[in-house]
């Protein structure tokens, strides 16, 4: 922990964080300590955050008043993180509440950590999500975010014997005080019964009712006066559940049953790119558009503030009041949902319907990995969702005879474009579904838009190519360098003004100082200085001692094969090899931090875990080793995590094999931050390397198309283990349990794979990276050059922004315009 400041310098003190005004610090240490009392009085367990801190007040209102077009953000996954800091920090109140904390004897930080994080996401696409929630309130769009609220994140990762175990994450345990329980909003969704076709239309019957209790959390955009709503349901059994049963005599049995309808919301589903075809997980795919659907239909016809009862009765103009995004294919029955309730429930006409249904939802891919596409089985709709099967049927018919048309005696097209896969067990193909109900189709980096464009989608594509979009995925700058590295924000406020926080692309100016020397001296300070203070985090939170003099080279995201973790794993043994081999040459010294989750079901990704952890305990303790190389798996990975590591990376790894990673934002986190890249051609480093000129990074390796000539050529791993002396030593020592001589087996499945069944091809990238990583020792000997090196990088981030990346949505897909103007504050009166 930073030392504190004197009173004087406290005062003193302006940055980013915004200036700490006498005002403002009595006021906030005023209301604390009347938040304090009256909670302290009131004997509860958790102090809600005090009323100043959301003084913006919900701007539901505002929105009432104008009636604009909404955006709805659809997704089962917020990573939203803590919320506290980020809250200060858009409110622009963070100086003066570390002031009045401070004054009240306590120290911010320390309470900081106090909160829990909302673990509500796997990975990459749940915080994509909340860093779009972030960006949508800044740039002052009406937008909602509408998720689950799950009762247990993603699980607590504890590290046993250099295994991961699972722990479940009660961050609910002390309360959220971020919520507000809206059960006034309360709605029903229905699942299972028997669909009936009535002179009248179509009825859905006898089904079984679950109720939606939504939970709101605020959403402030930065100094905007602008507050949205993140909207979360949780499954609640109706008072009547199951009490026919209590009829039959037990009404115990009846209360208990309760629990099955619950258990909706329970848990978040661990998996990262990779689906599992549970029914659960299907009935919250459901649960959650079925609840928002009522929610926005009920928001479109009460056109006035205040107002709940129905205004508008003809959809007409629904698309141009409302937007659907579809984050990936987990909230796809917004389709179909969309399609009953119009022609079900308010009788419009089939064809009106799915025009409107098509220019609502749009569709956002956010893999090209086949085993992560969402495929259901057709039995398993026709149980819970008979009403849904026969609208998907319909509209695939309806598909399927235009595309005939199109493509006379084609049998084959209609076979591959076909929302219904036909086979041993009849599926759904959820991605197909979302191509055809919406009105544009993106990917999430250029490059992963081509391979949508080209492969994943080829058939589409041909059909309607004007539906096909790419968006590159972007990151909030509030979080992901203003919040976690003060510092740095600081530096480049002093050089270019603070408008770089709402406009990353000023980052541009920064080139002006590439051969600064005063600059390049700061910039190398505040890395350093966050390599201190991480060094002491680890030592205090993990026991381990690392030299913060050395390179820190980083690689944390999800454990998974493509993402090549093993890669890494390699480098390190080699590096391993080498120093054992020439204890007295001078190594340039590393400390190799990997972090990340394995899905607790995915055996290999949990052996990857168990690897590097194994490799560490080797090195580590390798007394001709010392200073010179240490590797650290860094337990439980999480936004908070992420947080404190990225500001401190010297060397951030994005080494998935080239047309695999769609976009990464990790990637982006890193380069902002200060850290040079080791990456392939793959998802947005591509433009990366575009924005900062591919000398700026370290690239390497096969390329996409490499990667598919070698794919026509037969990967054959032997070849690269018997031509690379290197290479076969370290498989070797896995192979013969040198990093496990208590179970020499230990690894075989690793090696096994890695020899003959490597869908991702580690060998064949092995020398060109280590090669790579030969030119990163080098540079990194040249302190004045590598920093020069990181203000171009840092310079070159700006397209990165999540507001660049949201203002695209809202132009090319929403239909909006983004406002850079702030709404008058809640106390002041509006024109």
């Amino acid at each position: 922990m930073a030392a504190p400041l004197s009173d004087g310098d406290r005062r003193k003190q302006i940055s980013v964080r915004g200036i700490a005004g006498l005002g403002d610090v009595a006021e906030v240490r005023k209301s604390f300590n009347r938040h304090l009392h009256f909670t302290l009085v009131k004997d509860r367990n958790v102090a809600t955050p005090p009323r100043l801190l959301l003084r913006a007040g919900p701007h539901g209102q505002h929105y009432y008043e104008r009636d604009p077009k909404r955006i709805y953000y659809l997704s089962l996954e917020f990573y939203m993180g803590r919320t506290l800091q980020n809250t200060m920090v858009n409110l622009g109140l963070q100086n003066a509440c570390d002031e009045a904390i401070y004054q009240l004897g306590l120290d911010l930080e320390e309470l900081e950590e106090i909160e829990e994080d909302a673990g509500l996401g796997n990975g990459g696409l749940g915080r994509l999500a909340a860093c779009f929630l972030d960006s949508m309130a800044t740039l002052g769009l009406a937008a909602y975010g509408y998720g689950i609220r799950y009762e247990f994140g993603i699980f607590n990762q504890k590290i046993v014997d250099g295994w991961q175990v699972e722990e479940a994450d009660d961050w609910l345990r002390y309360g959220n005080p971020w919520e507000k329980a809206r059960p006034e909003y309360m709605l029903p969704v229905h699942f299972y019964g028997r669909v009936e076709h009535t002179p009248d239309g179509v009825k859905w019957i006898d089904t079984q009712v679950v109720l939606a209790m939504p939970y709101d959390t605020p959403v402030p955009g930065y100094k905007n006066n602008t507050v949205n709503t993140m909207r979360l349901w949780s499954a609640k059994a109706p008072n009547d559940f199951n009490l026919q049963e209590f009829n039959m005599g037990d009404y115990i049995e009846a209360v208990l049953d309760r629990n099955l309808a619950e258990n909706i919301s329970r848990v978040l589903y661990p998996n990262d790119n990779f689906f599992e075809g549970k029914e659960l997980r299907l009935k919250q795919e459901y649960f959650v558009v079925a609840a928002t659907l009522q929610d926005i239909i009920r928001r479109f016809k009460s056109s006035k503030f205040g107002c709940r009862d129905p205004v508008r009765t003809c959809f007409e103009t629904f698309p141009d009041k409302v937007a659907i995004q579809l984050n990936d294919t987990h909230p796809a029955l917004s389709i179909p949902e969309l399609m009953r309730i119009l022609v079900d429930v308010e009788k419009v006409d089939w064809d009106k319907a799915w025009e409107i249904t098509k220019r609502t939802c749009a569709y956002t891919n956010h893999t090209v990995l086949p085993e992560a596409l969402e495929r259901w089985p057709v039995s398993m709709f026709e149980k819970l969702l008979p009403r849904h099967l026969e609208i998907i049927y319909a509209l695939n018919q309806m598909h399927l005879d235009r595309v005939a048309a199109l493509y006379p005696g084609d049998i084959d097209r209609l076979r591959r474009m076909s929302v219904i896969e036909e086979g041993d067990c009849k599926r759904i193909n959820m991605a197909h579904l979302c191509v055809i109900g919406s009105h544009a189709v993106n990917g999430v980096a250029r490059i992963h838009s081509d391979i949508v464009k080209n492969s994943v989608f080829k058939d589409f594509y041909e059909l309607e190519p004007e539906k096909f979009q790419n968006k590159t995925n972007g990151i909030t700058p509030r979080r992901w360098l203003l919040l976690c590295n003060p510092g740095l924000a600081d530096i480049i406020a002093e050089k270019i003004g603070e408008g770089f926080i709402t406009d990353l692309s000023q980052l541009k100016k920064l080139l002006e100082f590439i051969d600064n020397e005063t600059f390049i001296r700061d910039v190398a300070k505040v890395k350093q200085e966050n390599k201190l203070k991480f060094a002491a985090y680890l030592e205090e939170h993990y026991k381990v001692k690392i030299n913060p003099m050395s390179m820190f080279d980083v690689q944390v995201k999800r454990i998974h094969e493509y993402k090549r973790q093993l890669l890494n794993c390699l480098h390190a043994i080699t590096l391993y090899n080498r120093i054992r081999c020439n204890p007295s040459k001078s190594f340039v010294p590393r400390t190799i931090m990997i972090g990340g989750k394995a899905a607790p079901g995915y055996h290999m990704a949990k052996m990857i875990i168990k690897l590097i952890t194994s490799i560490g305990e080797v090195i580590n303790n390798d007394p001709y080793v010392g200073d010179k190389l240490k590797v650290i798996f860094l337990e439980n990975y999480r936004v908070s995590l992420a947080e404190k590591v990225i500001p401190a990376a010297d060397l951030s790894q994005q080494i998935s094999t080239a047309g695999t990673e769609a976009s990464g934002t990790g990637n982006m986190k890193f380069m902002v931050n200060g850290a040079l890249t080791i990456g392939t051609m793959d998802g947005a480093n591509v433009e990366m390397a575009e924005e900062a000129g591919e000398e700026n990074l370290f690239i390497f390796g096969m390329r996409v198309e490499d990667v598919e000539a070698l794919d026509r050529k037969g990967y054959n791993a032997r070849e690269y283990y018997e031509r690379l002396p290197e290479l076969r030593q370290a498989i070797d020592q896995i192979t013969s349990g040198f990093f496990s001589p208590r179970d020499p087996g230990c690894f075989k499945d690793v090696v096994n794979m890695l020899m003959y069944h490597d869908r991702f091809k580690v060998f064949a990238d092995y020398e060109a990276y280590i090669k790579c990583q030969g030119q990163v020792d080098q540079l990194f000997m040249d302190p004045r050059e590598w920093t020069r090196k990181v203000i171009r990088n840092i310079a070159c981030s700006g397209k990165f922004s999540s507001d660049r990346t949201i203002t695209e949505y809202a132009r090319e897909i929403w239909g909006v315009e983004p406002s850079a103007t702030a709404i008058p504050p809640p106390n002041l009166p509006r024109n």
